[in-house]
């Protein structure tokens, strides 16, 4: 075989598979940049993650699998269409149209993945921050950005496969009605839940309780339709938003201090003591440490009971802490008991005398 046969037959070989020389170069080149892309995927995130921004390193990790999906998509649909107008066939329309949804799919999976990523971040509790983060304001900004991610998603599927929009739009004005009627529960936890975000009588970790309903526990999560709570004895409890539009709800966890009101009763044996208990216990309780005395302070004789001399005590704490405040409040009914003993007086208990007539 001469040189101008060769010649003549790689001539042949290019025009009977030149399709599929393409082809291979698009896989080719698309296994490259996919090559590429995972190579140096993880170095560049590493340096990412060493710096302050909370928003670059999210970006990058949400570009991860999203990105090497879009990349093979685009090359096998160009190879596609390099096979279609060889092959003269007729799926070029189609191609073309899995190929924008394929699109449209892998950019709503990059903004699901940046949104979550950037609230994870910042809910980050390794993170130091000067102001603290609300936990329930990120997550409802979250599902604000989540489902406006969807409702556009959608919009813009169905305008690409032929729909019109302004029809769908139409039919739902009339249709919203309908399905209000139909949905009113469910509409009334969505606004129920929106209120919550928006009034935050509580926040995700706040212990609350209603005087209205049995409802006493954690917040362990705020969702459009219902709130969870957990008890103190560890049973979830699941409220629907439109229940909190409803009753009156107290949130102890954000008491500035906890109180301490206690009533002692001294025997009327040491009536002439009562004076001296009184203020020793008053300064006791001014100079305690964890006794905020700019807050009420109130020190006095109550009330004469059938078997005591009664005086109360009210102060406030300067923790709030459940635990804390009863290591305190143990403390000072100490520190109480031991200024009756240091005066000689006793405290009293329920006691009865009887008078015998005496009889000649």
């Amino acid at each position: 075989m001469n040189m101008n046969e060769i010649k003549q037959w790689l001539t042949e070989l290019q025009a009977d598979y030149a399709w599929a020389i393409q082809i291979f170069g698009i896989v080719f080149i698309t296994l490259l940049i996919n090559f590429i892309w995972k190579r140096y995927y993880n170095s560049i995130k590493v340096k990412l993650t060493k710096t302050k921004n909370l928003w670059d390193d999210a970006l990058w990790e949400s570009l991860h699998k999203p990105l090497g999906y879009l990349i093979w998509i685009i090359g096998i649909s160009y190879a596609a269409e390099i096979t279609n107008s060889f092959a003269e066939t007729e799926f070029i329309n189609f191609v073309n149209n899995i190929r924008e949804l394929a699109v449209i799919a892998c950019l709503t999976w990059f903004l699901f993945r940046f949104i979550r990523f950037g609230e994870r971040n910042i809910l980050d509790p390794n993170r130091k921050v000067e102001k603290p983060i609300d936990q329930t304001t990120v997550n409802a900004i979250a599902k604000l950005l989540r489902a406006s991610v969807i409702i556009t998603s959608m919009l813009i599927v169905m305008q690409t496969m032929g729909y019109s929009i302004s029809g769908l739009l139409a039919f739902g004005g009339v249709g919203g009605l309908a399905m209000g009627f139909a949905a009113k529960d469910l509409l009334s936890n969505f606004f129920g839940g929106l209120m919550i975000y928006l009034d935050r009588p509580f926040k995700v970790g706040d212990w609350i309780r209603s005087p209205d309903r049995e409802i006493e526990g954690t917040v362990e999560y705020i969702g459009w339709r219902q709130t969870h709570i957990r008890t103190f004895d560890k049973r979830a409890l699941y409220i629907p938003n439109s229940i909190f539009t409803t009753i009156a709800v107290e949130n102890p966890s954000r008491m500035k201090n906890r109180r301490i009101y206690e009533t002692i009763g001294l025997r009327y044996e040491d009536s002439t003591k009562v004076d001296e208990i009184i203020a020793a216990v008053k300064a006791m309780l001014k100079n305690h440490p964890e006794i905020d005395a700019k807050q009420t302070l109130i020190v006095n004789l109550n009330k004469f009971s059938p078997s005591s001399l009664d005086f109360f005590v009210y102060t406030f704490t300067k923790t709030t802490d459940w635990v804390r405040f009863h290591e305190i409040k143990q403390d000072v009914m100490l520190k109480i008991m031991q200024i009756i003993e240091d005066s000689s007086a006793e405290m009293a208990f329920p006691t009865s005398t009887i008078h015998l007539q005496q009889v000649n």
